[in-house]
């Protein structure tokens, strides 16, 4: 079987998986990587970027190298390769939990129960949750709904489409490893500054897939376009900020702002500013299913993609055995 059919078939049963189950409840491995890094890490770490580069080598290319391997592994066996496309996707998506855990959070915000709400939040983003109200609430998770969206689903599969499992298993593994250690802490602002600047790069194309797919899903395109446009660029992430800005001016409402991180403030450019409004709590469900589509989008647009460059491979390699007959 051809690798782009194996990838169109194992793509789609993982993410009708991810829609029916959500993320693995025991076992998951996108978990067990998290703990292996940070094994190394309590080895490796200095205040240096080298060490952190080396971290970033030994925790994502061992995960690119074991799914390589994989790959290999069942490449003569097309139901086994399917098999494992689809437990790959299965793994690294999480666009069903990212929804869960939204409307978690907005059901509490619907019954005014706030400190649910505050209780909540961590498991969905690192915003210190004592320091907002109800709208303030309402905003960061619409704001993580966006950015979650391209980093949790988006991404990946843009990087399955280019290179099969091992591209589904490296994006995931460089977005955990920015998760676990590229931010601006003091610990990681040196040692974590090679990982976040290869998710920077990793989630350039998903990102952008994300905001042009907001814009076509959202219901409002002249104004996402005019957002993405206007606001994107003032955003200090390169790629947060075309999502975010997209999913604003799509959903009609304003993101960014001052936020709070554990202790630090943070003081961003307000995202459709002009013609959005303050984010209410129903906004949370809006967000969700613009998610959903643009998801499921995602999915129609890479699988199409793999297969025409698939086709285009084949003809071409074709070309060239008549070539030399």
């Amino acid at each position: 079987m051809r690798a782009d059919r194996l990838f169109a078939y194992g793509a789609t049963a993982g993410m009708v998986a991810d829609a029916l189950f959500g993320d693995p409840r025991r076992g998951h491995p996108v978990a067990g990587f998290g703990r292996a890094a940070a094994r190394v890490e309590s080895l490796l770490w200095r205040d240096d970027r080298g060490r952190g580069a080396l971290h970033t080598l030994m925790c994502a290319g061992g995960a690119v190298g074991a799914a390589a391997l994989a790959a290999r592994a069942v490449r003569e066996r097309p139901a086994l390769a399917v098999a494992l496309t689809a437990a790959a996707t299965w793994s690294v998506v999480g666009g069903t939990s990212l929804g869960r855990e939204a409307r978690a959070i907005g059901g509490a915000l619907a019954a005014g129960d706030l400190e649910v709400a505050r209780e909540r939040l961590p498991h969905l983003c690192g915003r210190d949750p004592h320091s907002l109200d109800g709208p303030g609430i309402a905003r960061a998770v619409v704001e993580s709904v966006a950015e979650n969206t391209s980093d949790a689903v988006v991404g990946a599969l843009v990087w399955g489409a280019v290179g099969g499992v091992p591209g589904l298993v490296g994006f995931r593994a460089v977005n955990t490893l920015d998760a676990m250690v590229g931010h601006k802490s003091p610990r990681h602002r040196r040692y974590g500054w090679a990982s976040a600047r290869l998710d920077d790069l990793a989630g350039w194309p998903g990102a952008r897939l994300t905001a042009a797919l907001a814009v076509v899903a959202g219901g409002r395109p002249s104004e996402a376009v005019r957002a993405w446009k206007a606001d994107a660029g003032r955003h200090p992430s390169p790629n947060a900020g075309p999502v975010e800005a997209a999913f604003a001016g799509a959903l009609g409402v304003r993101l960014g702002g001052t936020l709070a991180y554990a202790g630090r403030v943070e003081h961003r450019p307000v995202l459709n500013g002009e013609s959005g409004r303050d984010v209410r709590g129903d906004d949370i469900e809006r967000a969700v299913r613009l998610s959903r589509r643009v998801s499921a989008l995602a999915l129609g647009v890479c699988v199409a993609a793999r297969m025409v460059a698939g086709r285009a491979a084949g003809r071409s390699a074709a070309g060239r055995r008549r070539g030399r007959s």
